[in-house]
């Protein structure tokens, strides 16, 4: 997989789709093409390998168009992030505009034994509204109270924590974690070392 999937919820995979999101110099966009959105889409379960084909196929035809949605779902995921970790209610708002208007583009379906939504049309809008749709699932779950971001000063990655002593903290022990506690000991060496 191209892309990292381990907060625990598909659209805080997405919130992390920006690596070294908190060190403005190293600050990484990891969503740099529409291709790279529908690939994202594709690994997160939310388009299908036909749908994929078909949206590379229009993206081929309109890049300009497909630029716009790429920066769209860039926004989106940027507005989710304040409003979940800055309690900006602007972005709340912003948010809620492009819920309507992917709402605005879809039908609630019976599918199984429960309702789901369809959009109408496969066109170059289908990544963003499906993952705006996902969005705001996300800020509705019950158990936000587990939402951590990595301890990294320099990460951001987001997760839910769902250790049982809810004791989780970093985005992955083998990554930020190690390199922390690397860190931490190097530190305390040296402090030793300095001791008469």
């Amino acid at each position: 997989m191209r892309f990292g999937h381990v907060a625990g919820d598909r659209m805080l995979d997405l919130v992390n789709t920006v690596d070294w999101r908190l060190d403005g110099r190293a600050r990484r966009e990891n969503l740099n093409t529409f291709s790279d959105v529908v690939d994202w889409c594709v690994e997160s379960d939310l388009i299908s390998a036909d749908e994929a084909a078909a949206l590379l196929d229009l993206a081929g035809r309109d890049d300009a168009r497909a630029e716009r949605e790429r920066q769209q779902v860039v926004e989106a995921r940027e507005r989710v992030y304040a409003a979940l970790f800055e309690d900006d209610p602007e972005a709340a708002a912003d948010l809620a505009d492009m819920y309507r208007a992917a709402i605005a583009a879809s039908d609630l379906v019976r599918s199984g034994d429960c309702w789901q939504w369809r959009d109408r049309e496969t066109d170059l809008r289908l990544p963003r509204h499906r993952i705006v749709r996902g969005l705001v699932a996300l800020t509705e779950r019950a158990d936000l109270d587990r939402l951590h971001q990595c301890e990294d000063a320099r990460c951001g990655w987001v997760y839910l924590d769902t250790s049982p002593r809810r004791n989780r903290r970093w985005c992955n022990t083998k990554d930020c974690g190690d390199r922390n506690r690397a860190r931490a000991y190097y530190a305390r060496q040296k402090a030793k070392s300095r001791r008469p």
